[in-house]
């Protein structure tokens, strides 16, 4: 049982980040020129979507018969139903994403957070319903379900690395996945399989720090990863590098391959690029979805 001086300080600690959070994701989000992400489909509405040849089932009152009078084909008229698309959203909070190169960049968790609440923002102005994966926070819409979802922002996870949550996906709805990446692939490839078999699409957010691209370590360096459970010395850094970058070049190239393989985007985000562009990507790439679907 935890220890409850402990685990109000904790508490109290995730409350004071909220509003800085929220005020900052809310900033990102009125940067970006809002859009309709609504699939439009045919259904009950005001306004003309499409004509299309009768089907066996259809009423005698759908048939259209001024377009049907044109030809030897029948046709029923259609109107347009623009649907609020559900969004699921994971943003990886193990400790990996706690990492920093330097106090001039912000930590990938810190990039992620704000980039995954900036987009909710945007979505649920746009009429969406916005949750996470898994049963934690099911998509609703409104200013309460943003108030929970920054909430949830505000909670490490105490694991070195963590795999994408992929229970409780919505068939047809839409996701994104926010991370380093640096854990099992195997997790990464369960998750956007599960999501393919319920039709879910969407985009896989890459947050790396620059120094995870350049690997600027030389000489006595002592690798150790942010949870503590890792450690390793080496005496000549710089003769790691090359085989670093190779790794690093294949976990991409594995990446991307998923993506393009379950009907995902990929995008690769740098934290000392800006936020803005990050969610520029994100809304695109999600917007890309709602067309080909």
């Amino acid at each position: 049982m935890s220890d409850p001086l402990s685990l109000r300080a904790k508490s109290e600690t995730e409350a004071a980040a909220l509003p800085a959070l929220l005020a900052r994701a809310e900033h990102l989000a009125g940067a970006v020129l809002l859009g309709a992400h609504g699939r439009r489909r045919a259904g009950s509405g005001d306004d003309f979507w499409q004509y299309r040849p009768a089907q066996i089932g259809d009423s005698r009152r759908a048939i259209d018969h001024r377009r049907s009078g044109m030809g030897d084909t029948e046709f029923v008229r259609e109107r347009e139903w623009q649907i609020a698309q559900s969004v699921m959203l994971w943003v990886d909070q193990s400790a990996s994403m706690r990492f920093t190169s330097s106090d001039a960049v912000p930590q990938k968790i810190d990039r992620a957070r704000v980039l995954a609440l900036a987009l909710a923002i945007l979505l649920n102005r746009g009429g969406e319903r916005v949750g996470l994966t898994g049963t934690a926070l099911p998509p609703r819409a409104g200013r309460p379900q943003i108030l929970s979802l920054a909430a949830m922002f505000c909670k490490d996870d105490d694991a070195d690395y963590a795999p994408p949550e992929h229970r409780a996906m919505i068939p047809h709805a839409r996701a994104v996945f926010i991370s380093d990446f640096m854990g099992d692939i195997d997790g990464v490839r369960t998750a956007l399989t599960k999501a393919a078999d319920r039709g879910v699409r969407g985009a896989l957010c890459h947050v790396l720090d620059p120094s995870e691209e350049a690997f600027p370590f030389t000489g006595r360096t002592i690798f150790q990863s942010m949870g503590g459970t890792l450690s390793h010395e080496t005496l000549k850094a710089n003769d790691l590098k090359e085989r670093y970058l190779e790794r690093l070049a294949e976990r991409k190239a594995e990446l991307q391959s998923l993506c393009a393989l379950t009907g995902w985007q990929y995008g690769l985000h740098h934290t000392n690029s800006t936020a803005q562009a990050g969610l520029l990507w994100l809304y695109g790439a999600l917007d890309a979805r709602a067309v080909a679907a």
